[in-house]
């Protein structure tokens, strides 16, 4: 076996994890089962680039049950749970990650996961398929197709449809709503708020949280925040989603406002630079900045260590940035993923319908290789009412039916007023 990882002797650990999480993910266990009984993947080798955790870790096993071969790399150099890595070496899986790499040893790790020329790639962020793009196109004849599971990673790979330049078909893992209405929106409120919990031990009543973008994943971050007593503000530039923000009865106001009032910050865009240097100017002594969006580029950190003329780490995922005035501004976790650089990321009852899309998705690309063009496809509808019906069952949980005659008004124009 290939890997690169911090150390095998963590493998016990990462294994009572693994298998803790996967009680609470049981669509992706049924579907497990299914993949042992159809070897569908059989022969098929796969390179994925994920946050490299429990959840990911029954997710890659569910893929190997069903006879593809895998190596992983992390999606982001913070990320990686060490003694999940070990975990799967020593289960037979070439895992190439360690938390806190260089960016050396980041795009190492994902040229090492493409040497086995992979017939299906998964992507975190689209690191790997533009690292395809740009500098392993000799692989491009032997790819079926990828998936993506981040809104930052979708917004890559349409611009690269839109240039023409996208050399194999993709699935927007991201834009299934068993995925973005449920990940992003409770699995990002929650776990970014564990991850800026852990790292400050701040109390969020009566804080002003200044919840930067208004997706899924802003929805989520202002809802459980509001949850816990926190004066809420909004921003976003999308004039629809402000009013919804406004109608969720939040307030919503320009970042240069904003930055004026704000305690705690949490970005949530997928853009970059949203706080920079002229907010950086007026925000108020002991501001915190966090971001939970894919890549550290939301806060303009190099804004912010050219105005500061002291710096210095005060604990663990918590860096001091004194100002020329002697305010203090506080950056977590060096500007990247919160919720996974000082937490355990989603919890595995949200992932479970993510990592079931991922699967079936993976499936899907196999079975219809030869009828899919170069372009990104949203998940099959068929796919997400498939995991959601399972979420359902597996909660013991039932839904209504429509009768015939509900059916047949449905279908009907002629019945009116």
């Amino acid at each position: 076996m290939d890997y690169i990882i911090k150390d095998i002797n963590l493998a016990e650990e990462g294994k009572r994890r693994i298998e803790w999480a996967k009680k609470n993910m049981p669509v992706l266990s049924l579907i497990q089962d299914e993949f042992k009984r159809e070897r569908p993947l059989e022969g098929i080798k796969i390179a994925a680039c994920l946050h490299v955790t429990v959840e990911t870790a029954n997710l890659i096993l569910t893929l190997k049950s069903g006879g593809a071969m895998i190596r992983l790399a992390g999606s982001n150099p913070l990320s990686t749970q060490n003694d999940v890595a070990a975990a799967m070496v020593d289960d037979g899986i070439e895992v190439f990650a360690i938390r806190g790499e260089d960016q050396d040893t980041y795009y190492r790790c994902i040229s090492s996961i493409l040497d086995i020329k992979p017939n299906i790639v998964l992507d975190d962020g689209a690191d790997t398929i533009a690292t395809i793009h740009s500098k392993r196109k000799e692989l491009i004849p032997e790819i079926y197709g990828g998936c993506e599971e981040t809104t930052t990673g979708v917004i890559r790979l349409k611009s690269l449809e839109k240039e023409g330049a996208l050399k194999f078909p993709i699935i927007a893992v991201n834009d299934a709503k068993t995925k973005n209405m449920f990940d992003n929106r409770y699995g990002t409120g929650q776990s970014s708020l564990h991850g800026i919990m852990n790292a400050t031990n701040l109390l969020f009543a009566g804080k002003n949280v200044v919840v930067v973008g208004y997706g899924w994943c802003g929805k989520g971050v202002a809802s459980r925040a509001r949850g816990l007593g926190s004066n809420v503000i909004v921003v976003e530039m999308d004039p629809i989603k402000s009013l919804e923000a406004v109608m969720d009865g939040f307030r919503v106001m320009p970042m240069i406002e904003a930055a004026k009032i704000g305690d705690l910050f949490i970005t949530a865009t997928g853009n970059i630079s949203v706080i920079r240097g002229e907010h950086f100017e007026v925000m108020k002594d002991g501001a915190i900045l966090s971001n939970t969006g894919h890549f550290n580029v939301e806060i303009n950190i190099k804004d912010l260590e050219k105005m500061a003329n002291k710096v210095k780490d005060v604990k663990e995922s918590v860096k001091e940035y004194t100002m020329n005035d002697g305010r203090r501004i506080y950056l977590l976790a060096e500007g990247r993923l919160i919720n996974l650089s000082s937490a355990y990321g989603h919890p595995p009852e949200v992932m479970d319908m993510s990592f079931a899309d991922q699967a079936l998705s993976v499936r899907y690309i196999v079975e219809n290789r030869e009828k899919l063009d170069n372009k990104v496809y949203s998940t099959p509808g068929e796919i997400d009412e498939r995991v959601a019906r399972l979420k359902l069952d597996a909660m013991n949980i039932k839904i209504e039916r429509l009768t015939e005659e509900q059916k047949n008004y449905l279908r009907s124009w002629r019945a009116g007023t």
